[in-house]
């Protein structure tokens, strides 16, 4: 299945990251709850559910380009591991094959590049890192 991956190492531990991330989004913080945000483009409204929540270690969210021609969602998963520096931070889409839209591939390769292009991950790293070190 094809995957879109990205991984950071924060210097925090996973309850100062997990802050953060569930901060960063307009989100009813429940398994079935809902949220809606600006994607990292700035122009594209992302919307969906909590499809799984496990406090400080992991969420799984629907993932839906609105407006867009996808049928059916993807997945994004954000999953926190304590690792002996801190915690380590995976971001994870996938789901992409059944999201209804002939060109799907594509959708893969245009998520690769964004990965790359908006550094999600390493703007949650800056944020959490300047917030724990103001402590």
């Amino acid at each position: 299945m094809p995957e879109v991956i990205r991984s950071i190492d924060i210097q925090a531990p996973p309850s100062a990251v997990w802050q953060w991330l569930s901060s960063d989004l307009n989100i009813d913080l429940r398994v079935g709850g809902t949220y809606r945000m600006l994607g990292a483009d700035e122009k594209t409204w992302i919307s969906g559910a909590v499809l799984e929540l496990v406090p400080e270690g992991r969420l799984v969210l629907s993932w839906l380009e609105e407006g867009g021609d996808w049928v059916h969602p993807a997945r994004l998963l954000f999953t926190l591991s304590p690792i002996v520096t801190g915690t380590r931070v995976t971001l994870t889409h996938d789901g992409f094959a059944g999201i209804g839209k002939p060109g799907w591939p594509g959708t893969v390769q245009a998520y690769e590049r964004g990965a790359d292009r908006h550094q999600v991950l390493q703007r949650l790293a800056a944020l959490v890192t300047f917030d724990n070190a103001a402590v």
